[in-house]
């Protein structure tokens, strides 16, 4: 029989059956291979992100900034997870049916993993990365920090001036000169502040010179500045390093501040004049000669005029108008204070609160002073320095005038221009003196609360005062040379002393010293620090404070020092410590910090019966009974391990100030000395620090067991002391409070600020029971993460009846940052009869990612209520603002959030909004029901996808007292990505817009109406894609007709009037740009994939009778598949 053979066109036919089936066929018959395929691939994703994650987190916390791809790279891979969620559930319901298999189940189930395993694959090839982050470009404190500029007319003048030659071509260096203590500093901060606001540079870096400047420092500082890290290590290669990078930055303002001698830029590694005319250098200086040999624009800085100087000095002397008879004499003193600002300051200061008659005395004192002149160095200062140096003598409750002056005196002692550890002026056991200090303005306010300042000039007065009298004091910075020094000094200071001084003395005789701070140079090998024999000591019979900083000893140690009281070693090694201390038996204060010191012997602590303070932050042997024998011990600080705390019967004594850290194989050496409690990876009873639990101000628990909750099960009292509370993996707590067996209201957490809890598997709420009285009422800042049974924060519908009457809750909340809480439904529980008890007039910041049940943000009770304008924040973020000028607001799946009103967030609840961030919220789909704020600035809306409208015109609300709201009238920058429903933006004017990118939003057919690209008068840039029914720019807007024009300012005759860029990518249905007249601004037009393009302008002339009027173009390109 002849063989059938097939015609071609049936093999083909075949073939492509055959082809077009064989997918189909692989879905039902390799499940198993295709499961197995998804799940590997699955897992594998899971732990890169899990890598990728940490990483990211580790250099955030180094303050690093993260590549835009790792960010992105991250979102996919979390979203990627978050959807196949579902279809790894899918696969264990299968796996139950296996003795009688769902084909169609399996098919369905097969077809959509195998879609899923190449995205996912794709994931894990482009998950290599070589860093996830980059060093954040540092800003400068200086400018960040607000300043006490005073408005005043001379500050006016001479700002005016400073800024005129900052833009004047010619001049590349300005002088700024004037009395001490006139606001010479305070006014080139604020110059600098206003150059970076402003953009006027690319950079703006300010430092002091100060009289003995240390330059290699200061180079540091400004090449830290500019991202740069040094390849050489002498000075000059250094400094021609850091030439040719600010060589590369086209416009830098360089502030040299307190500049007392003429010095070349050169020697720092700044560029200007001829070798970089971008750069711009602003000098301050007391010194006139100064600015002239240096060619400087000179600029004068005048002293206040006198109803000026008046009002200062009554503002920080708090006096009242209707006193009339002290205010005359109040004027008579601020005359005294010569128009200078900081004699003004702490003049006024240290009269604040006196009666008449201290007035009278302190006017007199200033009448019978003689006249007290070191003009090159105080001028008019000087004498109001002196007078409120000697009302110091007035006793405090605490200690003597004596002491705080002697407080005010040491801290001359540290160098110029450096801040000041408190720590080291509390073992001087002056804390109260630090307080009046402060008040009195002789001392300075940090940005650090852990450090103090003191300015230039008043530390110049102190060394002026103690340079003559019973008490004499020595300071020196940098030192490379011994200085010659007689025996009658009771103060020395030797700070950065190079290891290899010379004329280093084998001993010296100061019969009267009594304070030593020794600090020798830096040395990353130990062995290289200033060595110091143990005969240097052996005439200093009389010394009470040794503060010893990189320095080494000979075998032998040193001598006795029978007067001794406070030792402080920092980065020292003590050789033989034990015998060392042996003779010291008056010891009252020992700090040891990262100092080598071998073992602590039991005789030894039995030894130091004078003891009162004890601080041991380094590795260290230290048996814990022995402190029993310390009787008179009242502070303490250790890093321990948890083997060293003893396990039955020992509780650590009360003391008044602690730092005590538990936790294994890790040396910190941060100092914790205010009653800090941080114990990590503790199993056992914490007994032992039931003593510190009663007045602990910060309590760090991090896997630490067998604690249901921080009230009663640790503290009974309530920890009202507490301030900070950070709680992680604390696997068994459940409450932070349980008060369902109270049967009082009890007082808890009431002055608690900051509230961290991460990690914990077991909690489910704050409080269990009625809320206690005065309950988290000056709560300010609240992060929470990865607590998965958490269902509801603040729960507020149980209050018991004295909290109705306390101040409203929640009311000082400014940070609220929540994270994975998958369980959270209700971040605040709050009845409507409990509405006036409860208030976030004071919240600032809310960021909430991962929190998959959450509905709303605010209750209608919390944040529908009329915000009061003189409470709310300058700027609210509903999210939290990074410093990489992005702003984060939401990261949530599956439901809307915000306030809700018919899916709608109201906006109108933050007045003073300025930028917002909407990320993955599927349910939105208004943004604000009628109107945008006015406040508005910035707008970045992401993945919503049932958006249809950044506003709900369907619905008209008028606000009491605030009437109907306009469009975002201050709106600059407008972002919109994947929003797949969005059909319109608003019909409404916009002044101000700069900048828009709209990616994603398939139902938009046009962007702009015509009454609102009239008003575009800003509008720049502008860049689409992937809008597939976009038609055009500008559409017709609905009911034209009934929108009144004739009131709208600055509306332009041309459509889109200063647009320059335009980018086009992907828009299908576009037609063409512009309908009708506009665009004559327009330089650059780059459209790419758009096939339906009939051209770029219909340039049939429109009913108003303009065509098309394009001057500016030079550029268009298109790309058309």
């Amino acid at each position: 029989m002849a063989e059938y053979v097939a015609p071609p066109a049936v093999e083909i036919v075949a073939d492509q059956a055959k082809e077009y089936a064989s997918p189909y066929l692989r879905y039902f018959f390799s499940y198993e291979k295709i499961v197995e395929d998804f799940t590997n691939q699955r897992e594998a994703l899971e732990s890169k992100k899990e890598r990728v994650k940490i990483c990211v987190e580790g250099a955030e916390r180094q303050n690093e900034l993260i590549h835009k791809d790792v960010d992105n790279w991250l979102t996919s891979a979390e979203k990627e997870l978050k959807e196949t969620q579902n279809l790894k559930d899918e696969i264990d319901r299968v796996k139950c049916f296996k003795w009688c298999p769902k084909w169609g189940w399996r098919y369905s189930l097969s077809k959509k993993l195998a879609e899923k395993i190449p995205i996912i694959s794709k994931l894990l090839e482009t998950s290599n990365f070589v860093q996830v982050g980059y060093r954040r470009p540092l800003q400068g404190i200086e400018f960040i920090t607000s300043t006490d500029f005073m408005d005043s007319k001379s500050s006016k003048s001479a700002f005016n001036q400073i800024m005129e030659a900052i833009n004047a071509k010619g001049v590349n260096m300005i002088g700024l000169h004037g009395m001490p203590g006139v606001g010479k500093t305070t006014l080139a901060k604020e110059v600098g502040k206003h150059a970076r606001e402003q953009k006027l540079f690319d950079k703006v870096v300010m430092f002091t010179m100060s009289q003995n400047p240390n330059i290699r420092t200061i180079r540091d500082k400004v090449a830290e500045m500019f991202g740069l890290n040094f390849h050489t290590n002498t000075e000059e290669g250094r400094a021609e390093e850091l030439f040719r990078s600010m060589q590369r930055v086209n416009k830098i303002l360089v502030i040299v501040d307190d500049v007392w001698e003429e010095f070349k830029m050169e020697s720092i590694g700044i560029p200007f004049g001829d070798e970089h005319e971008g750069c711009k250098i602003l000098l301050t200086t007391r010194r006139q000669q100064v600015c002239t040999k240096m060619n400087c624009k000179e600029i004068q800085l005048g002293i206040l005029f006198e109803d000026e100087a008046w009002v200062l000095f009554r503002d920080k002397a708090g006096l009242e108008d209707d006193c009339s008879t002290l205010n005359d004499v109040a004027k008579e003193v601020a005359a005294q204070c010569k128009g200078l600002p900081l004699a003004i300051v702490v003049m006024a200061k240290a009269l604040k609160g006196e009666s008449l008659n201290g007035w009278r005395d302190a006017n007199q004192g200033f009448k019978d002073s003689k006249h007290l002149y070191d003009e090159e160095v105080l001028g008019g200062v000087l004498e109001p320095l002196k007078l409120s140096y000697d009302y110091l003598k007035k006793c405090n409750n605490q200690m003597t005038g004596n002491d705080i002056q002697m407080c005010f005196l040491l801290c001359s002692l540290f160098p110029e221009d450096e801040e000041i550890c408190i720590e080291i002026l509390i073992m001087k056991k002056i804390v109260e003196a630090l307080k009046k200090l402060q008040k009195s303005g002789l001392l300075l306010e940090s940005d650090d609360a852990k450090r103090i300042r003191i300015h230039d000039v008043i530390r110049d007065f102190a060394h002026w005062l103690t340079s003559t009298g019973e008490n004499r004091f020595m300071v020196k910075d940098t030192l490379k040379e011994w200085p010659y020094m007689d025996e009658s000094y009771t103060a020395i200071a030797l700070w950065k002393c190079s290891s290899i001084i010379q004329l280093f003395p084998d001993k010296v005789e100061f019969s009267k010293l009594k304070t030593l701070f020794l600090e020798g140079e830096w040395k990353k090998n130990r062995g290289d620090s200033l060595v110091v024999l143990d005969t240097f000591f052996e005439e200093m019979k009389a010394l009470q404070v040794l503060l010893l900083k990189n320095v080494s000893f000979s075998p032998k140690g040193f001598p006795s020092l029978p007067n001794l009281k406070t030792l402080w070693c920092d980065d020292c090694m003590l050789k033989n410590f034990s015998s060392l201390l042996t003779n010291m038996r008056s010891l009252e204060i020992l700090v040891l910090i990262g100092t080598n010191i071998g073992e602590i012997s039991e005789e030894l602590v039995k030894l130091l019966t004078s003891l009162q303070e004890l601080h041991v932050i380094t590795a260290n042997n230290l048996n814990l009974l022995e402190l029993k024998s310390l009787s008179r011990l009242t502070a303490l600080s250790l890093e321990l391990s948890a083997n060293q705390i003893p396990l039955e019967d020992f509780v650590l004594p009360k003391l008044q100030r602690y730092g005590v850290v538990v936790r294994e194989n890790c040396i910190s050496r941060n100092w914790k000395a205010f009653r800090t409690l941080d114990i990590q990876d503790f199993s056992s009873s914490l007994s032992a620090f039931n003593n510190l639990f009663c007045n602990v101000e910060a309590l760090n628990l991090s896997n630490v067991g067998g604690q249901k909750n921080i009230v009663p099960s640790i503290d009974e009292m309530g920890v009202n002391e507490l301030t900070s509370l950070h709680l992680e993996s604390c696997d068994d707590m459940e409450f932070l409070i349980d008060t369902k067996n109270d049967q009082e209201s009890t007082v808890a957490f009431s002055n608690l600020v900051e509230l961290n809890i991460e990690s914990m598997a077991s909690l489910k709420g704050l409080c269990y029971g009625v809320s206690p009285t005065r309950f988290l009422q000056n709560l300010k800042q609240v992060i929470i993460k990865d607590c998965e049974e958490l269902q509801v924060i603040f729960q507020m519908d149980k209050l018991s009846e004295r909290m109705k009457c306390q101040a409203p809750l929640l009311s000082n909340l400014t940070i609220l940052k929540l994270y994975s809480l998958p369980k959270l439904e209700r971040i605040w529980e709050v009845k409507q009869s409990h509405r006036a008890i409860a208030s976030l007039q004071s919240l600032k910041v809310v960021r909430i990612d991962y929190c998959d049940n959450l509905k709303t943000i605010f209750s209608p009770c919390l944040a529908l209520k009329k915000p009061s304008i003189n409470s709310m924040p300058p700027f609210f973020y509903p999210w939290v603002a990074n410093l990489q000028g992005r702003f984060d607001i939401i990261e949530k799946y599956e439901t809307s959030i915000l306030v809700l009103e018919r899916n709608a967030c109201l906006l109108y609840c933050w007045p003073k909004l300025e930028v917002l961030h909407i990320y993955g919220c599927e349910s939105l789909k208004y943004i604000s029901t009628n109107t945008l704020i006015q406040s508005l600035e910035s707008v970045f809306i992401v993945k919503c996808h049932q958006l249809i409208q950044i506003y709900n015109m369907e619905q008209n609300i008028v606000l009491p007292e605030r009437g109907s709201q306009e469009s975002p009238t201050n709106l600059t920058f407008l972002m919109l990505r994947s929003l797949p429903e969005l059909e319109y933006m608003w019909n409404g004017p916009n002044h101000y817009l700069h900048t828009v990118e709209i990616t994603g939003c398939d139902k938009l057919t046009y962007l702009f109406s015509k009454i609102t690209a009239r008003t575009l008068v800003h509008l720049q840039f502008l860049e689409i894609r992937n809008c597939y029914s976009l038609e055009h720019l500008i559409g017709e807007a609905e009911n034209m007709d009934e929108i009144d024009v004739s009131n709208i300012k600055d509306q332009s005759s041309l459509f889109l009037p200063k647009l320059e860029v335009v980018k086009i990518r992907g828009c299908e249905n576009l037609k063409y740009l512009c309908s009708s007249q506009g665009l004559p601004y327009l330089e650059s037009i780059d459209i790419e994939d758009c096939p339906r393009l009939i051209q770029i302008f219909n340039t049939e002339k429109n009913k108003d009778g303009f065509g098309l009027q394009v001057f500016g173009l030079k550029f268009i390109f298109m790309f058309i598949k």
